[in-house]
């Protein structure tokens, strides 16, 4: 079954088409290493929690947007091979347009997909 990749981050609202373009541009780089499919959405509609939420785990600011991502790829084998080539491409190698230090990640099994 298929493995996926999740981000959640806060990006500078200001920083919103800067972040779109790398974002595409990532899109060819990482399906070029191996994953299936590049999802992006810019948030919404995303509520601050009381106990937990997007933005109290990101600490997003007042003048930030919450980020979540996801990297489908086939296996976990082919996300750690795809993964190890997207860090080393000298395409990877900029500055982002967000704190990376608060941005929060994982690999997840996919266990149900519809």
């Amino acid at each position: 079954m298929n493995y996926v990749d999740g981000f959640v981050l806060a990006v500078p609202t200001k920083n919103r088409d800067l972040y779109k373009t790398l974002a595409e541009e990532a899109v060819v780089m990482f399906k070029e290493h191996g994953a299936l499919k590049i999802v992006e959405c810019w948030g919404d509609d995303v509520p601050e929690g009381k106990v937990t939420s997007f933005p109290m785990a990101v600490k997003c600011e007042p003048d930030e947007t919450v980020v979540f991502s996801w990297i489908i790829w086939p296996s976990r084998e082919v996300r750690n091979q795809g993964m190890e080539k997207v860090m080393a491409d000298p395409r990877c190698q900029h500055d982002m347009p967000f704190d990376a230090k608060r941005m929060i990640y994982g690999g997840f099994e996919m266990m149900v997909e519809e």
